[in-house]
C-alpha cells in the first residue's frame, strides 16, 4: 500500500485533522492509528480533557478517509457529505486523553449509493473498546 496523507483525504484540516495513519484499508473498510487524543491542541477538548464523545468525529473522518482513498483507486472524487445520524453509540470509559500509546480507528461501510452512505465505527485503545456505533451521511 502507497502511504498517502490523511489530510489530503478529509476536508478537515490542521489540528482538526484527527486521523494520522492508514494501516489497512479495501473496499469495505480503513484502520486507521492516531495519538491527537493526547494533543493539548486537540480542538475537541473542554476544560482540558478529551471526552469519549469526540470519538464519533474520529470515526466520521475514518468514513471520510475511506471515500478518499476509494475515490484513489476509481479515480472519482467523493461527494462532500454531512453527517446527519449516529445510532447506537456506546462508549467504553467517559475521557480518552490519558491513553498512553495510539487509538485504532476502524470504519465499515455497510451501505453506499448514490444519495447516502452508512458506516460502522470503532475505536480502541489496546483492545479496550472506547467507542462504537453506526453512523448515516446523506451526500450533496
Amino acid at each position: 500500500m502507497k502511504p498517502v496523507a490523511v489530510s489530503s483525504l478529509v476536508p478537515q484540516q490542521g489540528s482538526m485533522c484527527l486521523l494520522e495513519r492508514v494501516i489497512e484499508w479495501d473496499e469495505q473498510h480503513v484502520v486507521l492509528e492516531t495519538a491527537t487524543h493526547r494533543s493539548l491542541a486537540n480542538p475537541l477538548r473542554s476544560n482540558g480533557r478529551l471526552r469519549a464523545l469526540a470519538l464519533c468525529e474520529y470515526g466520521a473522518q475514518a468514513m471520510a478517509v475511506h471515500g478518499g482513498l476509494r475515490g484513489t483507486v476509481t479515480g472519482v472524487k467523493p461527494k462532500p457529505g454531512m453527517l446527519v445520524s449516529l445510532r447506537a453509540v456506546q462508549f467504553g470509559r467517559e475521557y480518552v486523553d490519558d491513553l498512553p500509546g495510539d487509538l485504532r480507528v476502524e470504519a465499515e461501510c455497510l451501505q453506499a449509493d448514490a444519495g447516502s452512505l452508512q458506516y460502522r465505527f470503532r475505536v480502541t485503545h489496546a483492545d479496550e473498546m472506547l467507542a462504537e456505533g453506526r453512523a448515516a451521511v446523506v451526500l450533496s
